[in-house]
């Protein structure tokens, strides 16, 4: 009986031996794809080095300073003794949790990021109607949350250039509530038109021209000359939008600053007119003449740097000194301005339908001419159509030479021309000021403008 007990406990342990031995790798798998699921992830390599470490916490600090701008001005913005849907703290610690949030479906999947994200909404919208209920009308802060959370995983996933310009242009405009809401209000339907034109000749008529070169001289493309046409009219409604922004009412020096983006004739022409008609502001409507003139330097310097950056070796030094020289001659007319004068610069939009068609044509006609005279009379002939093209358009003549140097024009040649067609411009600007300004304003603008034209004839002898 004996015998016969130990022969079955022999193969009883016999048969548990391997099965136990399959148990034991069978718990070992289910460990391994644990260790390798969702539950218990693996961190990467570049987390475990010094180096990876380092980079992590750079990232959550720019997230941290992100959420820290835009709670900030979120806080600021607050009314005394009224609350608030998120204040410095909040804003903080959800853009942390935007970068935890991608750190984890980096390490796990994709999916989890989603699935934080449709909680952190559900979270932010029932805060919202709750809000909502009690009174408070608006989303902005709500709005703010969403794009602090994205923008600290977008810091995670190193797009720390893009989000911090982001997070700026976000309190830039949270910032600027009042003067949004003025602006609302200073627009017409002329600008609402206006508007849609820029946009009709931007995003429909471009497409549509052929980028070819046409013309005996195989000089005029289309969709090149309406591409100028565009940046014009762009810049001159970008100086339009800020005057009616921050310079309609803050005096004519500021509204002359920002109308030399639009156009510093239609300025002078304007302001000249005013002073007949109210000789006690001939000096602020002078200061704002020359300020519109120096400005106008600038406005040169973007044209040359966006269509032919080349140029600038040439003519960076020759327009810093004569801007200097307007905001100079500029300020010692200031000294003679009393602080109240003040009148609203009326310069209508900038931008209509026929004035880009003219533009476009007249700047093809004078690339024309220009290209003409170079091939047929060499430099004399170019300096004379751009002397003669400043009067016209400076804006025409000063976009062709950019796109012509480098095309049988040197860049030398071309710098001169500018310098030409600036010089001409003024002398244009200082005659409808002698014909239609006070007694004041023509002492003021011509030894203003005089003393740019003799800079400017300095620095044309020097470049030629």
């Amino acid at each position: 009986m004996n015998d016969s007990v130990k022969v079955l406990q022999s193969v009883l342990d016999s048969a548990k031996l391997p099965a136990m031995e399959d148990s034991i790798k069978h718990l070992n798998t289910i460990v391994d794809s644990l260790k390798n699921s969702y539950l218990f992830p693996v961190l990467p390599s570049v987390y475990t080095s010094t180096d990876g470490i380092i980079s992590f916490f750079q990232r959550l600090g720019v997230a941290i300073f992100i959420g820290a701008l835009i709670g900030l001005e979120r806080e600021h913005s607050r009314p005394l003794n009224k609350k608030t849907f998120a204040g410095l703290r909040t804003f903080t610690l959800m853009s942390i949790f935007g970068f935890t949030s991608a750190f984890l479906s980096s390490i796990t999947s994709i999916w989890i990021y989603f699935a934080i994200f449709l909680g952190f909404s559900a979270l932010v919208t029932s805060a919202h109607i709750l809000s909502s209920k009690e009174g408070r009308m608006g989303g902005t802060s709500e709005i703010s949350t969403f794009l602090v959370f994205i923008l600290g995983s977008l810091v995670f996933w190193k797009y720390l250039m893009l989000s911090s310009a982001i997070a700026v242009i976000i309190t830039l405009f949270l910032s600027l509530k009042i003067q949004l809401h003025k602006f609302a209000g200073e627009i017409n339907e002329e600008d609402i038109f206006a508007a849609l034109k820029l946009a009709i000749i931007t995003l429909i008529v471009l497409p549509l021209l052929p980028d070819k070169a046409y013309g005996p001289l195989n000089i005029l493309n289309p969709r090149q000359i309406w591409y100028m046409v565009i940046f014009i009219s762009g810049i001159g409604f970008i100086g339009y939008v800020l005057i009616k922004l921050i310079g309609k009412t803050r005096g004519n020096a500021i509204s002359g600053l920002l109308g030399g983006l639009v156009s510093s004739t239609a300025v002078t022409f304007s302001f000249a007119r005013k002073s007949k008609l109210n000789s006690d502001l001939s000096s602020s409507l002078s200061l704002g003449i020359l300020l519109a003139s120096a400005l106008s330097f600038f406005r040169m310097f973007v044209i040359i740097l966006v269509v032919n950056s080349l140029i600038l070796k040439v003519m960076w030094l020759p327009l810093s000194i004569l801007a200097a020289t307007g905001f100079i001659v500029s300020f010692f007319i200031a000294e003679k301005i009393k602080r109240t004068e003040q009148q609203q610069l009326n310069i209508k939009n900038p931008f209509e339908i026929t004035s880009a068609l003219l533009f476009g044509l007249i700047f093809a006609i004078i690339i024309f001419l220009v290209k003409g005279a170079q091939v047929y009379f060499g430099s004399s002939g170019v300096f004379l159509i751009s002397g003669l093209g400043g009067i016209i358009s400076p804006d025409a003549i000063i976009i062709s030479l950019a796109k012509l140097s480098g095309m049988g024009i040197t860049a030398a040649t071309a710098a001169a021309a500018v310098i030409i067609a600036s010089i001409t411009n003024d002398i244009f600007k200082c005659c409808l000021v002698l014909f239609l300004g006070s007694k004041v304003l023509i002492k003021n603008v011509l030894l203003g403008l005089g003393i740019i034209i003799f800079v400017s004839l300095i620095c044309l002898f020097f470049i030629i």
